[in-house]
């Protein structure tokens, strides 16, 4: 789930792969949360709590939520796949929610909601690069724990 639409069409194209591609591994579900309008007289807080307004709405009892946060967990690709083998083994949780906030990040009624935060890089990227990286590394897990030759060590 991520806050607004992606614009550039390479990376529209980008996300459509790799989507078409986890729906071979999972029951995945690409949800774009439409970004705030009118948001000239509001400040960078407001905006967070409309935004987390909209994302706590998307959500539903027994989900665990993950953050794409730049201040969160960073694993190795071949980390990230334990973990996510491990949710698939153990976990109780209805379904995985990984979010992408909008650029101010996320306000603090999402963050209690989070059972983890996770960053992708020590760098900065666009939000709608992010977005792009993340369904490639969520790929990349599932051919890793699939014991497929996409991810080599």
């Amino acid at each position: 789930m991520w806050i607004g639409k992606t614009i550039e069409k390479y990376l529209q194209e980008g996300e459509s792969n790799y989507v078409g591609r986890l729906s071979h591994y999972l029951n995945f579900e690409l949800r774009e949360i439409p970004a705030i309008k009118n948001t000239k007289g509001l400040s960078e807080l407001q905006i967070k709590q409309k935004e987390g307004e909209l994302i706590v709405a998307n959500l539903q009892m027994g989900d665990f939520i993950v953050l794409l946060d730049e201040n969160g967990k960073k694993f190795s690709s071949v980390e990230f796949s334990n973990w996510i083998q491990k949710q698939f083994l153990v976990s109780s949780f209805k379904r995985i929610v990984f979010v992408i906030g909008g650029a101010y990040g996320f306000d603090d009624v999402v963050y209690q909601r989070a059972g983890l935060k996770l960053s992708l890089s020590e760098m900065t990227f666009s939000h709608q690069m992010v977005r792009l990286i993340f369904l490639e590394q969520l790929y990349r897990a599932m051919t890793i724990i699939k014991g497929e030759p996409y991810h080599h060590v």
